[in-house]
């Protein structure tokens, strides 16, 4: 029984990690639970897809994902594309009147939400790398009980993390009334998501 709690937490601590890790999903969040607006939808949908990932990954799916350069330079190129054009949007909104206001995020509808909740996931070569290979592989090493309660730890922390980012977000409230607030989160944003786009566009041409 030991050996299956400390499985878990190895998977609580190593999938923690990596998931806080992630920028772009973990900002679209934020935003979202700064302006109370689809925060538990949104939990529930980036926790369930890095479960699955993380399954899949256990379940030996890792091996497949790795050895597809293909596969890894497509979503590359697709992932660069999405973010860079997200991060365009965000410098925008940082130096517009939208940003005062926030009212992007507060009047986005639920389905282009989950749609761009979606396309930061599964757009995202890294989240693959992280949750697929990484942690995949490392399940790969416990026996059989044992890797079902490391995926349980690593699919734990997730949905924690993004409880705690979505919630946790409406204690910065009262400083996100000013708009000074709104333009440097707007800003930190456009930098996370130009950075990650960039970096994801240099893997897909030098296929690392």
């Amino acid at each position: 029984m030991n050996s299956l709690f400390l499985a878990a937490f190895q998977g609580f601590s190593l999938g923690g990690g990596l998931i806080v890790a992630i920028g772009a999903q973990n900002a679209f969040v934020l935003r979202q639970g700064l302006v109370k607006r689809h925060v538990l939808p949104l939990v529930l949908f980036c926790a369930l897809s890095d479960a699955l990932l993380i399954a899949a990954g256990s379940a030996g799916f890792g091996t497949l994902v790795s050895s597809s350069p293909v596969l890894l330079q497509g979503a590359a190129y697709g992932g660069a594309a999405f973010l860079g054009y997200y991060g365009f949007r965000a410098f925008r909104s940082a130096f517009t009147a939208q940003s005062l206001s926030a009212e992007g995020a507060a009047n986005l509808p639920l389905g282009r939400a989950l749609a761009t909740a979606a396309a930061f996931t599964y757009l995202n070569p890294h989240v693959y790398l992280d949750t697929v290979v990484l942690l995949g592989g490392i399940a790969g090493r416990y026996a059989v009980d044992d890797r079902m309660w490391f995926a349980g730890g690593a699919m734990t922390a997730s949905l924690v993390w993004f409880a705690a980012l979505g919630y946790g977000a409406r204690l910065l409230a009262p400083l996100f009334a000013k708009p000074l607030a709104w333009r440097v989160l707007d800003s930190l944003i456009g930098v996370v998501m130009s950075a990650l786009a960039l970096s994801l566009l240099v893997s897909g041409v030098t296929g690392g």
